[in-house]
C-alpha cells in the first residue's frame, strides 16, 4: 500500500505537469463520475492528506473551487505523461480518470473513493484524519494525545489507524517498532515513550519525500532497505536473530523477537 511519502511524491509529480494549465478534455470511467466534464476547468494544486490526493480546480467561470478527491489504497497510482506519449503503465482497464491539459497527460489507475466535491467541503472526505506526518498541520503533540486515548489498542494498530496520524503504513510501522524496540502487540498503555515513537515515524517519513526508494536504513541498495519489513526469516541487522513475519488484524507484521521483545 503507498504509504505517506509516496502519495506526496505523487501529489508533486502531478503538482508539476498540471498546476496553472486548464484542462482540455476529462475521462472518469467510474460511474459515479461518468458524465462529468471539466474541460475548461483550471488546475490550482495538488496535494496530500496523509494517503489522500487531493486536485483542486477552479471553474471557467467565477472563482469557484473544486476538489478532486482520490484515495490509492493498495494498488492505485496516477502516472504523467506528454501529450502523444503511450500509457504504458498498467493495462487500460485500470484506467479510472484521464486528464489533459496542452502539456501533459495525468492518467489515474485503480483509484478509490474517487470524489469531486467543493473545496469548502474537503473536510466531508479527510477531516476524520489525524495529524498529517508530512502536511502543514503536523502537531506530535496531538498525534501521541490521539495514539494514548486508545490505552488497550495494540500499538502496531494504533500507528496504522490514520484517525491517530496521517500516512503511517505498515513499513514504517514496522520500522518504528523495532527501531524503538516494542513488540507489536504491545498495548499503547504499556509504551514507555509514546512521543518519542511519534517523532521517530514522523522522521522516517520525511526523509524519503522526493524519492521513490523508501529506506530507513540510510541505504538505498537492494535488500539493505529496511531493517525488518519484508524480511522474514532472514538475520536481524541487530543481533542476527531471524526475523519473523505474522497476521496482525487485518494486516501483517515483521519483528525481531529479540531485539522486540514479548512483554511478560
Amino acid at each position: 500500500m503507498p504509504e505517506g511519502d509516496t502519495v506526496w511524491n505523487t501529489a508533486r509529480v502531478l503538482h508539476r505537469a498540471l498546476a496553472g494549465g486548464r484542462l482540455t478534455a476529462s475521462d472518469f470511467r467510474v460511474p459515479q463520475l461518468a458524465a462529468t466534464d471539466l474541460t475548461g476547468w483550471t488546475v490550482r494544486e495538488a496535494a496530500s492528506r496523509g494517503k489522500h490526493l487531493l486536485l483542486r480546480l477552479r471553474e471557467p467561470e467565477g472563482e469557484r473551487g473544486w476538489t478532486l478527491h482520490s484515495h490509492l489504497r493498495m494498488e492505485g497510482a496516477w502516472r504523467t505523461y506528454a501529450p502523444g506519449e503511450r500509457w504504458a503503465a498498467r493495462p487500460a482497464h485500470h484506467i479510472r480518470a484521464v486528464l489533459r491539459t496542452a502539456e501533459a497527460v495525468a492518467v489515474g489507475y485503480h483509484l478509490h473513493e474517487l470524489a469531486l466535491v467543493p473545496t469548502p467541503e474537503e473536510k466531508t472526505l479527510v477531516g476524520h484524519l489525524g495529524p498529517d506526518l508530512l502536511g502543514p498541520d503536523w502537531d506530535p503533540a496531538e498525534a501521541t494525545r490521539r495514539l494514548a486515548a486508545r490505552p488497550r489498542e495494540t500499538i502496531a494498530e494504533a500507528l496504522l489507524d490514520q484517525r491517530n496520524l496521517a500516512g503511517v503504513g505498515n513499513l514504517y510501522k514496522a520500522e518504528t517498532l523495532f527501531l524503538r524496540g516494542v513488540w507489536p502487540w504491545t498495548p499503547v498503555a504499556e509504551v514507555t515513550d509514546l512521543p518519542a515513537m511519534v517523532a521517530l515515524a514522523q522522521r522516517l517519513v520525511a526523509s524519503n519525500r522526493g524519492r521513490w526508494t523508501q529506506t530507513t536504513t540510510g541505504s538505498l541498495r537492494k535488500g539493505e532497505t529496511t531493517y525488518v519489513y519484508g524480511r522474514r526469516a532472514h538475520p536481524c541487522r541487530r543481533c542476527g536473530t531471524a526475523i519473523e513475519k505474522a497476521d496482525q488484524g487485518e494486516r501483517i507484521t515483521f519483528w525481531c523477537p529479540t531485539c522486540q521483545p514479548r512483554r511478560r
